[in-house]
């Protein structure tokens, strides 16, 4: 059942052009519409990987869809998309929406926070189960990430929001570049000292049932992907043999300049010193150095 859309607030900044709206349940999405900007499959991914997010135990914001009715369209002068040099009204019907992080009455919600206040958020370590899904998804944007708190709370909580360039976007492929889906700054990977710092998550996302991929691909609109069902089949069968390859793309990541792990002692003497000789499986420092 899709949440019907009762009445528009306000535009959102990005590329895809969401708009913020408040739905018949109560709650406030982040809408993004099929004919945004981006790509119309935008939906499809952020749907798609958010469903995957969650059963791998991260934080997302909750993820519905969205129906916007032609009356409202019509008699909202805001629901427009720019193009450049034209604008167009924003397609009435089923749309992606994003729980909006805060709610009716939020709290404190930025989208910077300060080096020191960022090593003490709550889930810092989930940046490494987030980086683990975004390689094995194929995230060809940067990781995105809003941090937020309840009143009378001091530390915050990172949750990772926009999903909508996994499986580079509108094409449905996987081009693996180390600096393709992380975050920007080097502060939230501090704490990484080897692969036991990507758990619990990595492990979900190795051993994710192929029937937890699949029932989170079915749930979304064929039309949003234009209504090839071999297509998403194509795409669900790519992401499944994927699930063996995410800790060679973390570990190129990591060889990376930007150096990211500056704690995981084996990559320090064995990857970045060169020349790589494979993956490092061990689940401990000790092993792996020895």
């Amino acid at each position: 059942m899709a949440v019907l859309a009762v009445q528009h607030i306000r535009r959102m900044r990005g590329g895809a052009q969401g708009q913020l709206m408040l739905g018949a349940d109560g709650h406030i999405y982040v809408v993004k519409f099929q004919n945004n900007p981006q790509h119309m499959r935008v939906l499809a991914n952020e749907l798609l990987a958010s469903r995957l997010a969650t059963a791998a135990g991260l934080t997302a914001p909750e993820a519905e869809l969205v129906e916007v009715s032609d009356w409202l369209v019509e008699n909202t002068p805001e629901l427009e998309i720019d193009l450049g040099k034209t604008r167009v009204k924003c397609q009435a019907g089923l749309q992606f929406g994003s729980r909006f992080v805060g709610g009716l009455m939020p709290g404190q919600v930025v989208d910077f926070l300060p080096e020191e206040q960022l090593a003490e958020i709550r889930n810092l370590g989930e940046f490494a189960g987030i980086l683990a899904l975004d390689k094995w998804t194929g995230n060809a944007n940067g990781r995105q990430a809003v941090f937020a708190r309840k009143q009378r709370e001091r530390r915050y909580r990172a949750v990772f929001i926009d999903y909508g360039y996994c499986f580079h976007a509108g094409e449905w492929k996987f081009e693996d570049i180390p600096l393709r889906g992380v975050y920007y700054r080097n502060d939230v990977y501090r704490e990484i000292i080897g692969w036991e710092s990507f758990e619990p998550w990595l492990t979900r996302l190795e051993t994710m049932p192929a029937e937890t991929v699949w029932a989170a691909a079915n749930e979304v609109p064929p039309e949003w992907y234009g209504g090839d069902l071999s297509e998403m089949e194509a795409l669900v069968e790519k992401l499944l043999a994927r699930r063996s390859k995410v800790r060679e793309l973390i570990e190129a990541f990591g060889r990376s300049d930007r150096k990211p792990f500056l704690k995981w002692a084996a990559m320090g003497k064995e990857m970045l010193k060169g020349p790589w000789k494979g993956p490092l499986w061990g689940s401990s420092i000790e092993r792996m150095v020895n």
